[in-house]
C-alpha cells in the first residue's frame, strides 16, 4: 500500500480516502480512491505488469465500436499502474439475484446486444483461439482438477479415451464461424451496472480472436449463477438472431454445446489451479455448477460419453 501512496502522491492525484475495491483470479488488485463526491478506481498490476499494455490495447479497441469500458485517466506501465473510471460497486451478479423472470430476460438481452458490439471490434494481431489453445486450455483439467485436487491419476485406456474426447470437441469447436472478438471471461461479474442502468465492461485483457459462441456460453452458462436450461436457448437463439446468423436452431444450439463443453472442462482446471496453486479456495465453491454444465451437456452426444465416465 505505501509503494501505491508514494505514487499516488509523485503523480499528485489527490484524494480523502483509499479503500480496497476487489480481487480477481489474477494477481491484479483494485483500489477505490475517493475525493470528495468523486471515486476512481485504481488497478494494482505491479505483480503483472505485462497485462497493462494488452488492457490499454483491448480498452481502445472496445471504445471504437462504442463498448462502455472504464476511460484510462493515469498510467505508468513501468510501475503497474492505471487509474481508471468508477462503474459503481454493482455487478450484474449482484442484480440478477433480485430480479424476476422476465426482469432477468431484459437484462441478459442488454448484456448480448453489447456482445454483439464487442464482435465489431478489431481483431488485428490477437492471438488465435486455435485447435492448439483449445486443447492446452481443456488439458488443465486433467492436471490440476483429476490428478492434483481428487488425486486420480488415468490409467493409459482413460488418458487415451479423454484425448480422443477432447480432439472431437475441439474439431467440433471450429466448425462454427471464427476470428470473432472474443473477450473470454464475459460473465456477471465482469459486467458492471451503472447508476443509469448502462452495463459497463470490465477484465478484457486477455481477449483472442476465435469462436462467435465463446462469450455468448460465457453468459449465459455463467459459473456463478445458472440460468434455467429454456432459458438459455431463447437467449442464445435471441443472439443468433440479433447477429443475423443464417443457420438453423438446432445447428447453432450445437455450436453452443461444443463451445460449452470446451470452456468448462477448462474452468475445471482453472479453479482447481486457483485453490490449488494461488490459495484461492473460495472458487472451490463454484465447481460444482461447473461441473453440472458439463455433463448435461456431455449426456447429449455419444462422442463425449467417455467424458462423462472419467468425471462420475
Amino acid at each position: 500500500m505505501q509503494a501505491i501512496k508514494s505514487w499516488l502522491e509523485s503523480i499528485e492525484f489527490h484524494y480523502d480516502t483509499i479503500q480496497e475495491a476487489s480481487g480477481d483470479a489474477s494477481f491484479r488488485r483494485y483500489f477505490r480512491l475517493i475525493f470528495g463526491e468523486q471515486s476512481f478506481i485504481l488497478m494494482d498490476a505491479s505483480k503483472q505488469k505485462e497485462a497493462l499494455k494488452p488492457h490499454i490495447d483491448i480498452s481502445m479497441r472496445l471504445e471504437k465500436v462504442g463498448v462502455n469500458v472504464p476511460r484510462i485517466l493515469k498510467q505508468d506501465i513501468a510501475k503497474g499502474y492505471l487509474i481508471i473510471e468508477d462503474f459503481g460497486q454493482y455487478h450484474l451478479f449482484d442484480i440478477l439475484k433480485y430480479q424476476d423472470r422476465e426482469t432477468q430476460l431484459l437484462s441478459y438481452k442488454k448484456a448480448i446486444d453489447v456482445i454483439v458490439r464487442m464482435q465489431r471490434a478489431d481483431t488485428f494481431g490477437l492471438p488465435p483461439y486455435d485447435k492448439d489453445f483449445l486443447l492446452f486450455e481443456m488439458d488443465l483439467m486433467q492436471e490440476w482438477y483429476l490428478e492434483k485436487y481428487l488425486k486420480r491419476a488415468l490409467d493409459s485406456v482413460e488418458k487415451n479415451q479423454l484425448k480422443d474426447v477432447l480432439m472431437w470437441i475441439a474439431d467440433e469447436t471450429l466448425t462454427q464461424p471464427q476470428d470473432i472478438f472474443v473477450h473470454r471471461d464475459f460473465h456477471s461479474r465482469n459486467i458492471m451496472v451503472e447508476q443509469n442502468g448502462r452495463l459497463g465492461v470490465i477484465d478484457f485483457q486477455d481477449a483472442r480472436c476465435g469462436a462467435i459462441t465463446y462469450d455468448l456460453v460465457s453468459l449465459l452458462k455463467d459459473c456463478y449463477i445458472e440460468l434455467e436450461e429454456d432459458v438459455q436457448r431463447e437467449l442464445a437463439l435471441y443472439f443468433r438472431d440479433q447477429k443475423g446468423l443464417k443457420v438453423d436452431n438446432e445447428r447453432f444450439l450445437y455450436w453452443f454445446d461444443m463451445m460449452s463443453l470446451q470452456r468448462h472442462i477448462k474452468i475445471l482446471g482453472i479453479f482447481a489451479r486457483l485453490a490449488l496453486r494461488d490459495g484461492k479456495d473460495g472458487y472451490l465453491d463454484d465447481i460444482p455448477l461447473t461441473l453440472r454444465y458439463i455433463q448435461q451437456t456431455a449426456k447429449k452426444y455419444p462422442q463425449t460419453q467417455g467424458l462423462l465416465d472419467i468425471l462420475a
